[in-house]
């Protein structure tokens, strides 16, 4: 099976309490690093990277204790490579904000994609037991295909199923609920899964390819002759059916 994609959330600026020591950052040094924080996730957004990271260098040199911009500036080293820093910044962050949901929720998701399941798994529960945090159904999903990954089936059922209780329309928790129900042998729960997953309008390769899997299991050769047929389609340089069935 395809690897799983965690969620990264860029997080919520300007909201009172973002960090657990206000006193340290307070008067024109934070408003520095809120201004500057905000620039930068603004350049981010536009793709224009360089421009992002000096203003969020320049935000965390105005406070060093202002964890929203040690989180967007680990997301931004995440994504043009630089994994190190990035590492150094998700530490920072958890460091000065150890509560906040969406710290504690990036930094697992970053752990999780490193390969540290177990210790990534510690920060999604911070995450979902911060009582301010806006989606806990995101780091429970992070936390089940987390678990999932580690080939913990029964746990990753638990997170999934809890994030669901949030958000049941919540592909991220759906696509990996029915790859957790498929590997369990529960192809009707599978399946099931995978078409709420569908009804949203997000099929992909992996997604496409779990479905003809499905399928074959069910025996239903018409439904699998679908999903291959739309595999061949849009994916044309690589017959993953053809792969999807020799490793059943």
């Amino acid at each position: 099976m395809k690897k799983l994609t965690l969620v990264t959330a860029l997080i919520l600026l300007f909201l009172g309490g973002c960090t657990s020591v206000p006193e340290k950052g307070e008067g024109s040094a934070r408003k520095a690093a809120e201004t500057n924080t905000a620039l930068g996730r603004n350049y981010m957004d536009r793709g224009q990277y360089e421009i992002a990271l000096e203003k969020l260098k320049r935000a965390v040199a105005s406070d060093r204790t202002y964890a929203p911009a040690h989180t967007l500036l680990a997301i931004l080293y995440e994504t043009i490579g630089e994994i190190e820093d990035a590492g150094t910044e998700y530490r920072l962050a958890v460091r000065y904000d150890p509560e906040d949901g969406d710290v504690n929720n990036n930094y697992g998701a970053f752990l999780c994609g490193r390969g540290k399941f177990a210790e990534a798994e510690k920060y999604f529960v911070t995450a979902v037991d911060d009582p301010f945090y806006q989606t806990p159904a995101i780091a429970l999903a992070n936390a089940g295909s987390c678990a999932l990954q580690r080939g913990d089936l029964d746990n990753a059922e638990i997170f999934l199923r809890q994030s669901l209780e949030y958000d049941q329309k919540l592909g991220s928790a759906l696509l990996p609920m029915a790859e957790v129900s498929y590997r369990k042998g529960a192809y009707l729960r599978a399946r099931a899964f995978l078409q709420r997953y569908e009804a949203l309008g997000t099929m992909d390769e992996s997604s496409l390819t779990l479905g003809y899997q499905i399928e074959n299991r069910l025996g239903d050769e018409k439904a699998a002759n679908r999903y291959r047929q739309e595999l061949q389609e849009r994916y044309p340089d690589a017959d993953r059916a053809g792969r999807a069935a020799r490793q059943e």
